[in-house]
């Protein structure tokens, strides 16, 4: 599909986890060199061109918190807050109902991954426009054991191992088809490839870096803040 210059991607921020490796704490409301993590966040898909909108899910209680901090940052494409589901597909799938009907592509973000760099969002973007999905990734460093009962059972080629990132992109038509495919099969699934590729889907993986760091654990904020 032709690449355009018009802004077509609707990213969906999911920050409704239950923070239980934060001991309770709100990691996306955490301070973060001059903002906090979801206002980093914000403000990395607001500097991408490619992008058209930001739809946010989200715990209630948070909301005015973030809204504030998005008017502090004037983040312009924030057009929605909406809480979030049980689990990560049903928050993400609550963010898919406020999707424009006018963009081509959903985007899919851990609010917790503040270091997303724009130039990697537009990279991965620009290679769902190609493929129909596309995730960002980096190479495994170590050697990866696969495990049975406490015994090695095989050693896996590392050069085919990926971590994969967000944010993950795919074409709206495609997601939307593999959203359908799951509620009517009772599927949920942790991440957004494993949604695409249950249908068939084609996804590539678009080589970002280590700086995509999830905030999960209080020495991961620590860590961002050297990062950034």
């Amino acid at each position: 599909m032709p690449e355009t210059n018009k802004p077509d991607t609707s990213v969906i921020l999911v920050c409704a986890g239950n923070a239980s490796r934060m001991n309770g704490v709100n990691k996306i409301l955490m301070p973060l060199g001059k903002s906090n993590v979801i206002g980093i966040c914000m403000q990395a898909f607001q500097q991408c061109e490619d992008v058209a909108e930001i739809i946010i899910v989200t715990k209630s209680e948070h909301a005015q918190a973030i809204r504030e901090t998005a008017e502090s940052l004037q983040i312009s494409k924030l057009t929605q807050i909406t809480d979030g589901g049980a689990t990560r597909q049903e928050s993400v799938m609550q963010g898919l109902k406020l999707v424009s009907k006018f963009t081509n592509y959903i985007a899919v973000h851990d609010g917790a991954r503040p270091l997303v760099k724009p130039e990697h969002i537009s990279k991965v973007i620009r290679d769902a426009r190609v493929f129909g999905g596309a995730t960002l990734g980096v190479p495994v460093k170590d050697t990866i054991k696969i495990v049975d009962d406490g015994l090695i059972t095989d050693t896996p080629p590392r050069h085919t191992l990926y971590i994969t990132q967000t944010p993950q992109v795919f074409r709206k038509r495609l997601y939307f088809e593999a959203v359908d495919f799951a509620l009517e099969h009772h599927l949920d699934f942790t991440d957004d490839c494993q949604l695409v590729e249950s249908i068939g889907g084609k996804v590539c993986m678009t080589t970002g870096d280590y700086t995509n760091i999830k905030i999960t654990t209080p020495e991961d904020r620590a860590i961002a803040e050297v990062l950034l």
